[in-house]
């Protein structure tokens, strides 16, 4: 994640006989990545400006590079598409059309290494080809501005996941860090778990509330993601 600011202290380095068999469970079980902020750090140090940092080299100043993706043998990658839940929800539609807008830029001006997805078919056939399978996540709820509307058009430009909420309590979704006002999900809460499910969007529960958590789960017809969180009794914070 782009926006991690906590830097521990790096592992042991592997054996050799570690690494082979890392290398031999990625050969037929190619690594995907739930969640990469890289789309809100361009936006935030050159607009969108892929020539003024281009990814296809070493960019130490970020977190993501399609060196290291490559290294690293993602298969997979889900592309975050983020803006700050403190936007009032006009604005927050308008900038997360602007992060897609720029996701299918970057995919247009890296397709030797990156291939849209939008269906579990694509990813395999990105990854057979050789490529990085290009998938969107929207990161908090707030960014549809309280219409399923909007939830279906950003579904038609590619989004493929909604995570609930991001930091902030949304008007229909208690966030896990912050005042909870709803008891978990509001009735329109339900409604956009219920279309989700019917466009075959991933329900996403990283940042939610318990209580959203057990009300998403009561109300989806298909699975979850937790795309960027820990298990709680491994790891005991409100991401969960």
């Amino acid at each position: 994640m782009s926006r991690q600011v906590d830097h521990p202290e790096p592992a042991p380095s592997a054996s050799g006989e570690t690494i082979a068999s890392i290398e031999s469970v990625l050969e037929s079980a190619p690594l995907i990545d739930g969640h990469n902020d890289l789309l809100w750090a361009l936006r935030e140090k050159v607009a969108y400006d892929f020539d003024a940092l281009d990814i296809a080299g070493p960019v130490p100043e970020l977190h993501t590079d399609l060196p290291r993706l490559r290294a690293g043998r993602v298969g997979a990658q889900f592309w975050s598409v983020y803006v700050r839940d403190n936007t009032t929800p006009e604005l927050a539609a308008i900038a997360t059309l602007e992060q897609i807008d720029a996701a299918h830029t970057m995919f247009k001006k890296y397709a030797s290494d990156l291939e849209p997805a939008l269906t579990a078919d694509d990813v395999e056939r990105a990854v057979n080809a050789g490529k990085i399978a290009s998938l969107i996540g929207m990161e908090g709820g707030h960014c549809i501005a309280g219409s399923l509307a909007v939830l279906r058009s950003m579904h038609l430009l590619g989004a493929r996941y909604l995570t609930l909420t991001h930091n902030k309590t949304t008007s229909w979704a208690d966030s896990a860090t912050d005042e909870p006002r709803h008891g978990g999900l509001t009735p329109f809460g339900v409604s956009v778990v219920n279309e989700l499910n019917g466009l075959g969007m991933l329900v996403d529960l990283s940042h939610v509330a318990p209580a959203t958590m057990h009300a998403a789960l009561d109300a989806t017809r298909t699975s979850v993601v937790f795309s960027h969180s820990s298990a709680r009794a491994v790891c005991d914070h409100p991401r969960k």
